[in-house]
């Protein structure tokens, strides 16, 4: 079994803050993520009850079933049967056809989505790619997964066209789960601060902790990784001086929703 290590996270980081979504895409990528902010009811109610961020099942349910509410999460399979394709058999009680939620709860289970906890970038984008297969990573570790990075800077081509059956040339036509995460945080959708490596940094700019209050003419403690953290966001450039001022309140508004304790614009 996979582990999320060091490493690993952080080239899950690095990969993500340096994403761009391909432009001729972006209207793909747009209308995808429209439907799946539409459906954030459904997703909240197979996901608030086992502890999963809505969109990470939003985004699963985009790749795996074309947000088809007739298919099983697993795998896209029709409800009107238990799966077939794998994970097979699924869900292993009741009878069908199956309601979306029951299935979708079944497949949250199975993969171990209600005993995980880390929904940093790098948590959610690990738990995404084993649920897809580490095919990409074991065979062809040249090729960046598109189960990930289709649509973005990340991929250009090569994928699996059958099971087992390898294509250099082919071409991935789905939108990739990290696109979608990235368009649905650049629309505000997602809490900016949930995707911070560094929970008590986010909570720490909320509460207004005197090292990270607003602060222009001097270093404050902490102030470089605010910044760093903040540069990790499309449209934020500021400089990594640790000083706190105008600029980074206005990146810190444009992230969090409001400016730094202290700055008298707030």
């Amino acid at each position: 079994m996979p582990k999320l290590t060091e490493a690993l996270r952080a080239e899950y980081q690095s990969l993500f803050d340096s994403c761009q979504i391909n432009t001729a895409q972006q209207a793909e990528i747009n209308a995808q993520t429209d439907k799946i902010i539409a459906a954030r009811s459904r997703y909240e109610g197979v996901a608030n009850p086992v502890g999963v961020p809505w969109y990470v099942v939003g985004v699963l349910h985009s790749l795996e079933a074309g947000l088809r509410f007739d298919r099983h999460l697993h795998n896209g399979d029709p409800l009107t049967a238990r799966t077939v394709q794998v994970p097979k058999g699924r869900p292993p009680t009741g009878a069908p056809p199956f309601t979306w939620e029951a299935s979708a709860a079944d497949a949250l289970s199975f993969e171990k989505y209600d005993s995980w906890s880390d929904w940093s970038v790098p948590g959610i984008l690990f738990k995404w790619e084993l649920y897809n297969g580490w095919g990409y990573r074991n065979h062809h570790p040249d090729v960046k997964s598109p189960y990930l990075w289709s649509m973005t800077n990340h991929y250009v081509s090569g994928k699996y066209v059958a099971d087992g059956v390898w294509s250099a040339t082919a071409k991935s036509k789905q939108v990739g789960a990290a696109a979608l995460l990235r368009r649905l945080a650049e629309r505000g959708v997602v809490d900016a601060a949930s995707f911070t490596t560094s929970p008590p940094l986010a909570r720490a700019i909320e509460q207004g902790k005197p090292a990270l209050r607003f602060q222009p003419q001097s270093e404050s403690p902490r102030g470089v990784e605010l910044q760093q953290f903040l540069n990790s966001f499309p449209g934020v450039f500021l400089r990594e001086d640790g000083k706190l001022g105008q600029r980074t309140s206005d990146a810190v508004q444009q992230v969090l929703g409001r400016r730094l304790h202290g700055d008298r614009r707030t």
